[in-house]
């Protein structure tokens, strides 16, 4: 006990040390925790081989986040994406499968072992990938969300995965052990350790021939699967009924560890059963409540697993055959690489999202832990052969953060070179019922004014800077040009209640409300207009309510200086407000005379009823004044003066 307790301090002083170092030096988490684990480990090893249950117990965190995702995951939602799981998920999974296989029969491997280490290494870090992007804001990229269909695949392909690796056994092997997320370590555990996980392992498995683990591997999917289904439902509504919240954070809980034993019991992956809980359970009315309790815990689990990664890896036998595992792991990685932007040309990704796309998915995953210790145990692969294939899975998840920083330098440069027209524009996979098309100063305040009172926008602006700026003050919003209908419809214009838009040319503003008012006549539109010429061209264009963007600080400013020179704040309201409704009267009547591509100087219509409405506009204020001022003698003569002016010198913000 005591030993459990002095590792799991030494685990989470190093996160807490190590993490806030690296992000404040823009390196991100991942490797922050990534290096804390190192730290702790080959460096000064203060952490060793015989934390073999804390290292477990970070699993969880791994377990956690594939089950989040399955919540996200509707069966409808994975309908949806289809096209993506099967034409870039399917093409990553299969191509790198049948090239890493064949780069492993050059080096001599049997083909039954060089098919096993082609699955274990066409899967890539969902764990490492997911929170970086999340992290640095790129899950709305078209990068990010191709990245995640990418990773989702790999995820599903896991199933078919585990079916078939026993098939391909030389001999009818035993099951010997059970395969965990971290499957061992990378490069650490030893047999002791296999041994006592062996007796964990349910008599009816235990040296069953290839085909008969693969029908319990199918057996044991189709039994949660039933159990999502039918078992959930009844049981949440038995917990709803004694009204205590900690319940259901117990039954969340419960739900993702039996899961786990489960899929232990039979040799299974734990994170697989439970991203397969998540996809059923995500047409569940309790989806936000699990989603709720699970999310605190994945996020501190996550964290020690990478820090468990870390501290894995088995710098002796590294540095036994540094230019091997080096060699090994950067082939890997260009291997997977090429493929990867091989596909993200077909599929028509941006320079800047290809780049993202195959940086981001070139290296070997948690999900490569867990194939090669099953393939170990089904006897697929030898004990030697998969210690250096999870020395190689350990490297190149350690080098993925660098790849990131890599990303970011590639990034900055072109925007820099002024290359964000180029870039493909974010995919949006938010609507609301209020859009607002240009989010620069102008479009900020009615944003910022909307979430302070309760109501959710989607925020759309060409402007890669005031995109990615608005993301790190926390505020959501997508890159790409408003004015594209494509981008407009995935907004949610057809279901939108109000569209805001605030751009600054005045040209795609003008544009934008056109398209907006013929694909949805019932759309109230709300457009910031840059002087009174576009005025008239939002009005014909179908804008309900139009804002000049200088009218209503020059109301303001006019208002202030008549308080400064002699009327109360009250007659300089009051004759604000005049002023306000005769011009806006008068602006609506000469909408009705302007005339497209004439200008106003030589439209003596126009120019006629201008001087008119000025004349009766000065007649009107005149009146106006006379009224109060006559009020105002009255009500000094039986009330004191009453001195509210500002002090000399004092600033008033507006």
């Amino acid at each position: 006990m005591e030993s459990f307790l002095f590792q799991a301090t030494v685990y989470l002083g190093a996160a807490v040390l190590a993490v806030p170092i690296a992000a404040r030096l823009g390196l991100g988490s991942v490797l922050g925790y990534l290096a804390a684990g190192i730290l702790i480990g080959p460096a000064f090893g203060l952490v060793g081989s015989e934390t073999e249950d804390l290292k477990n117990f970070a699993e969880f965190g791994v377990v956690m986040m594939l089950f989040l995702i399955g919540l996200e995951l509707e069966p409808q939602a994975l309908w949806k994406m289809r096209h993506k799981l099967l034409g870039l998920g399917g093409a990553q999974v299969v191509t790198s499968m049948a090239l890493v296989s064949g780069a492993a029969i050059v080096l001599g491997l049997p083909v039954a072992e060089a098919a096993a280490v082609g699955m274990i290494m066409a899967l890539s870090s969902t764990a490492i990938v997911l929170q970086t992007l999340n992290e640095k804001q790129l899950m709305q990229t078209a990068g990010g969300r191709s990245s995640f269909s990418v990773l989702l695949t790999q995820d599903i392909a896991v199933i078919p995965m585990l079916a078939v690796l026993p098939l391909l056994a030389v001999s009818g092997g035993g099951l010997v052990g059970r395969a965990s997320v971290h499957g061992g370590g990378t490069g650490g555990a030893g047999d002791s350790t296999a041994a006592a996980n062996a007796e964990t392992v349910s008599s009816i498995v235990q040296n069953l021939p290839g085909w008969g683990i693969t029908l319990m591997t199918v057996g044991a999917i189709a039994a949660i699967i039933v159990a999502g289904v039918y078992g959930m439902r009844p049981l949440f509504r038995y917990i709803h009924r004694a009204r205590l919240r900690e319940l259901y954070t117990a039954l969340a809980l419960l739900i993702v560890i039996s899961i786990a034993f489960v899929m232990t019991l039979v040799g299974l992956s734990p994170a697989l059963g439970a991203f397969l809980a998540g996809v059923v359970l995500a047409n569940s009315e309790f989806r936000h409540e699990l989603e709720s309790d699970i999310e605190p815990f994945k996020g501190l689990l996550l964290g020690l697993f990478f820090i468990t990664v870390g501290a894995g890896i088995s710098f002796p036998r590294l540095l036994d055959s540094p230019v091997t595992i080096m060699g090994l792991t950067l082939g890997l990685m260009l291997l997977k690489g090429t493929v990867l932007y091989v596909i993200s040309r077909v599929s028509g990704l941006g320079r800047r999202d290809r780049w993202l796309f195959t940086l981001g998915l070139a290296q070997a995953g948690e999900f490569g832990f867990v194939l090669t210790s099953f393939s170990v145990q089904t006897g697929v692969l030898g004990r030697e052969l998969s210690e250096t294939l999870l020395l190689v899975i350990g490297m190149s998840m350690l080098l993925t953060p660098l790849f990131f920083i890599v990303w970011e330098q590639i990034n900055k440069r072109a925007v820099e070179r002024g290359d964000a027209e180029e870039m493909e524009a974010d995919e949006i996979d938010h609507q609301a019922p209020v859009i607002i098309a240009g989010i620069g100063r102008f479009g900020q305040v009615v944003n910022r004014m909307l979430q302070l009172a309760g109501y959710e926008t989607t925020v759309l602006d060409h402007d890669l800077d005031t995109i990615q700026l608005m993301r790190k003050f926390g505020f959501k919003g997508f890159f790409g040009d408003p004015t594209r209908p494509e981008l407009l419809h995935a907004a949610g214009i057809d279901t939108a209640k109000v569209l805001v838009v605030t751009m600054d040319e005045p040209k795609n503003v003008t544009a934008l409300v056109k398209y907006a008012r013929k694909a949805r006549p019932d759309l109230h539109i709300i457009a910031r207009a840059y002087d009174r010429n576009h005025v008239y061209e939002l009005y014909r264009a179908g804008a309900d309510d139009i804002v000049r963007e200088v009218f209503d600080s020059s109301l303001r400013a006019g208002r202030y200086v008549l308080e400064n020179i002699g009327l109360s704040e009250f007659e300089a309201a009051e004759l604000e407000k005049a002023f306000y409704k005769v011009d806006r009267s008068a602006l609506r009547e000469m909408a009705q005379l302007w005339r497209p591509g004439v200008p106003i100087s030589r439209n003596e219509p126009y120019m006629e009823r201008a001087r008119q409405l000025n004349a009766e506009l000065e007649s009107a204020l005149s009146a106006k004044y006379d009224e109060m001022r006559g009020t105002q003698r009255e009500e000094d003569e039986d009330e004191p003066d009453d001195d509210s002016d500002p002090k000399p010198g004092t600033a008033r913000v507006a």
